[in-house]
Parts: structure tokens; C-alpha cells; sequence
């Protein structure tokens, strides 16, 4: 049993751990609940993360500094060529790398990347997630293959919805991180602000309530967010690339939109814990997917 002297002697630990993986296979699922907190959006469609985003856990002798980054793709616009810049920087910036998959997908999927992280001394973790949708012998199986790819690794079989294992990915990171000072203040969570969630709350409600390419071809971005006494009140514009989009995004008589606003006000709510009063608006921007002025305003690009 240590005693009250070994544990006031007991280093500070600090890392920054960044998440990476190809699209759909948990990975914001998994920060969030490393995190405790819904910091990444969620949903089924690929290419749901497009930013870089902190997550901060920090307890009296730690602080993790998780990173969410985008799923990894081969960029058609320039917007994707930025989120890859986003993942790029995450392999060259980290104290330790949680590399995810799943159980369904390709394991030579964007094999160039495997390839990298055979090449660096950053130690790896391997998330094989989403293991309560295969039996013991897949998950055997896959285990042995990725020992092969990624001799390396440490390999976790997961499951970051049913929560399981995460105990044990979490010790292990506290294990694997550089003794240290804390980054960042203890009571900080991420280095986001609420502009930037209310933004994301918005597009993830465009990625639950649309289909097809729709999703895809809109960027939100928060005009006004003026905090009074008991709310916030926020202007925001959807941009999308076609005329058509923005009449789908609207909808007849307006009640597509509405209902967009409606959900995403309940969540701003929820997550900023006072009132919103949320105006939506939609403009055509054909080119902003490759548009630098654009990408900078959007914070895909940095000055």
C-alpha cells in the first residue's frame, strides 16, 4: 500500500494523444468517452469530423491532451487536402498515437499511413473497435493480421459505445505519456470555443436530417453569437454549392430549415446550459470547398 509520501512524490504526467483512423470507424465516439464529454460530433456518414479538436483530461498528478481528427481520405478539394494537413499534424505532434479500426474494415485501407507509423518512434496504441459486432474467432483473426501490419502496436479490442475496455486504453496511455507540466489549465476541456460548437452542432444536425451529397457540400459559419443576460442569441449561415441544395436545405415553406434550427437550438442548449435564440440562413457559395479566402474563414486553413 503507498503510502500519503509516495504519492505527493509521485511525478506529473503529461502528452498530447491523437487519435487517428480512416473514416467511420469510431473514433470520435472513442474521444468523447476518454473525454466525458460529447466534444466531436457523431454520426453514421463518413467525413463527419473535419477539424482537428482537443479534448483535456486532467486529474491532480496528469493531463491528457486527446486530439480528434478527421478520417483519413484522398483529398478531391481543397477543403479535404486541409483536413489531411489536420491528420498529418497530429502523427508528427504526438506523445502517443491511438491508431482505430473496426472489425469490418479493410485493413490495407490507405495502407500508406500503416506504412508511416512503422516508420516512427511515437509509441501506438491500436483500437480494434466495434468488437461487439464480431464473434471471438474474427476478432482472433484480426488481432493476429494487425500484429503482422503493425508489429509495434499495443493492441486493444474495444468497443467505445458499450464502453468497453476503455479502462485499460486509458491506463495505458496514463502509462505511456512523458512525466511533465500540464499544457493546459486544469479546468480547461478543449481548446474550442463556442462559436465553434454551435457551428458543429448545426452541421451535425444537416448530416442527420439530409441525404445523399447534401451533407457534404455545407459549411456553417456563426456570423453572430452575442451573449446576454439569460442567453445566447446566434446568427448563422449554412453555405452550400448549388442553388438546388440551398432549396432542399430550406425546404417547402421553410419547415426543412426549421427543423434543422429547432434541433440544433435543443442542443446548443443542452451543451451550453442557457437559452439560444438561433436565426438560420443559407447561402450559395459554389467554390467554397476550394476557396482559400473561404478556407481560412472556416479555420480549415491557417495564417
Amino acid at each position: 500500500m503507498r503510502t500519503d509520501l509516495q504519492l505527493a512524490n509521485k511525478p506529473h504526467r503529461s502528452g498530447f494523444v491523437n487519435i487517428i483512423g480512416n473514416p467511420n470507424v469510431g473514433k470520435s465516439t472513442l474521444m468523447n468517452e476518454l473525454v466525458g464529454e460529447n466534444l466531436s460530433i457523431i454520426t453514421a456518414k463518413s467525413q463527419t469530423t473535419r477539424h482537428r479538436i482537443l479534448g483535456i483530461v486532467s486529474g491532480k498528478d496528469f493531463q491528457i491532451v486527446y486530439s480528434d481528427t478527421p478520417g483519413i481520405i484522398k483529398p478531391k478539394y481543397r477543403l479535404q487536402s486541409s483536413m489531411m494537413k489536420f491528420v498529418n499534424a497530429a502523427i508528427g505532434d504526438a506523445d502517443v498515437i491511438v491508431y482505430v479500426t473496426d472489425v469490418v474494415e479493410k485493413l490495407d485501407k490507405n495502407i500508406e499511413y500503416i506504412e508511416r507509423l512503422n516508420n516512427i518512434e511515437i509509441p501506438i496504441i491500436l483500437v480494434i473497435n466495434k468488437i461487439d459486432l464480431a464473434n471471438q474467432q474474427i476478432l482472433n483473426d484480426l488481432v493476429e493480421q494487425w500484429q503482422k501490419l503493425l508489429p509495434k502496436a499495443l493492441i486493444y479490442p474495444a468497443s467505445a459505445l458499450k464502453k468497453f475496455n476503455l479502462d485499460n486504453i486509458f491506463s495505458k496511455i496514463l502509462e505511456l505519456i512523458p512525466e511533465g507540466a500540464a499544457y493546459y489549465a486544469k479546468d480547461e476541456l478543449t481548446d474550442k470555443n463556442l462559436r465553434f460548437f454551435a457551428s458543429e452542432i448545426i452541421r451535425e444536425k444537416i448530416l442527420l436530417c439530409y441525404q445523399k451529397e447534401i451533407p457534404y457540400c455545407v459549411e456553417v459559419d456563426i456570423e453572430n453569437f452575442i451573449e446576454k443576460k439569460n442567453m445566447y442569441s446566434i446568427d448563422a449561415v449554412i453555405y452550400v454549392a448549388r442553388e438546388s441544395q440551398k432549396g432542399i436545405i430550406i425546404g417547402q415553406g421553410g419547415k426543412s430549415l426549421k427543423r434543422t434550427g429547432t434541433a440544433a437550438r435543443k442542443d446548443m442548449e443542452k451543451f451550453f446550459d442557457k437559452k439560444v435564440f438561433l436565426k438560420l440562413f443559407v447561402k450559395v457559395d459554389p467554390d467554397w470547398r476550394d476557396s482559400e479566402q473561404q478556407l481560412k474563414r472556416f479555420g480549415y486553413i491557417q495564417d
